[in-house]
């Protein structure tokens, strides 16, 4: 595997979202009833039993956050208390026993610290992504809960996840399920993604961005927007998120539903969203840690697209909702109280 190159070669200005072996990352191991310390170590290779329960049964969850270089030369964090907590429900939903909230917190400060070079300068847009994973390993068989897991956190520098960015792009409603009710649809699970790329694929050889996920139970609610979360801005200067026991609880979507309300004035809803009842919505997007904002130009229902403020350019709402979050994450906009956590660099 090749490693990363060195960081005054990177574009920092055109990165994509794409893997890339930096110098370290933390791993932990858990056995006889307890975590270890961790460490970082240099080695991208996580060797593990054939017998592994992530490979076998999916018992696997992961995290996602990142770490933003600001104009003075700091590192922040954005809400990784959020993340930590995320992941303790997840790892409770699959009978996996969570790493520590603060551990967890403390480890991915050290991976940043360590790959340091490799956070993007301020004003490339680049950001430093860091994969918190968490999978069941050691000598199993049986459907049963591992005895040993591995918790590690590794980092890569990114751009925009999708490939056009802060544009609007236009989804597909899909004949797929991207969880069930009474699921795992609310935990950040490895089969929840699995089974997305099927449909996903399907969606970018039709010429769509990604895949608007119904609700399973009846098919006629927005619950999800690829891999990230769905929101609607109203006529009535409201900003619409679905509700549903089966939806990634995004840390990106309660940011978003805060500001909206204390930073432009506008109504935080939770509820339904009807995709026969799309008129009520002046613009639309995809939210969450890795799209920040991918505005929606227009959704395709049986056959009819049906287009929001516009196929080709950003919606004021949206704009102002990505300047706030975005100036919130990179230093330029005060943030709530203890939204932003600093890196610690000597």
């Amino acid at each position: 595997m090749a490693k990363a190159p060195e960081p005054s070669t990177i574009d920092w200005a055109n990165l994509g979202f794409n893997y890339m072996d930096l110098p370290y990352r933390f791993l932990a191991h858990y056995s006889d009833g307890k975590w270890d310390d961790g460490e970082l170590t240099e080695d991208a290779t996580l060797h593990i039993s054939e017998g592994s329960t992530g490979l076998h049964y999916g018992q696997a969850d992961f995290e996602g956050l990142k770490a933003y270089r600001t104009k003075n030369g700091e590192i922040n964090l954005f809400r990784p208390d959020r993340n930590a907590a995320r992941m303790h429900k997840s790892c409770e939903r699959l009978l996996m026993p969570a790493f520590p909230e603060d551990k967890f917190i403390a480890a991915v400060k050290s991976v940043v610290k360590a790959n340091a070079d490799y956070v993007p300068p301020y004003g490339t847009g680049g950001t430093l992504y860091l994969r918190p994973l968490m999978i069941g390993v050691g000598g199993n068989i049986g459907v049963h809960p591992a005895q040993e897991y591995i918790f590690t956190v590794f980092a890569m520098p990114v751009g925009a996840y999708y490939k056009g960015g802060v544009t609007p792009t236009n989804f597909t409603t899909s004949y797929y399920d991207r969880a069930a009710p009474h699921g795992t649809g609310q935990s950040k699970v490895g089969g929840n993604y699995g089974g997305s790329l099927l449909p996903g694929d399907e969606a970018h050889k039709a010429g769509y961005s990604d895949v608007i996920y119904l609700d399973p139970a009846t098919h006629k609610k927005i619950e999800e927007a690829g891999s990230a979360n769905f929101f609607g801005v109203t006529k009535d200067n409201e900003f619409v998120t679905p509700k549903s026991d089966s939806i990634l609880p995004s840390i990106t979507k309660y940011s978003l539903l805060y500001l909206a309300e204390h930073n432009l004035g506008m109504k935080p809803v939770q509820g339904d969203v009807f995709i026969d009842d799309l008129d009520r919505f002046t613009e639309a997007g995809a939210m969450g840690t890795a799209a920040v904002i991918a505005p929606i130009g227009g959704i395709e229902y049986h056959d009819k697209l049906h287009v929001f403020y516009s196929e080709t350019e950003v919606g004021p709402v949206t704009q102002k909702l990505y300047d706030t979050l975005t100036g919130i994450q990179f230093g330029d906009v005060e943030a709530p109280e203890g939204w932003i956590q600093k890196v610690p660099l000597d």
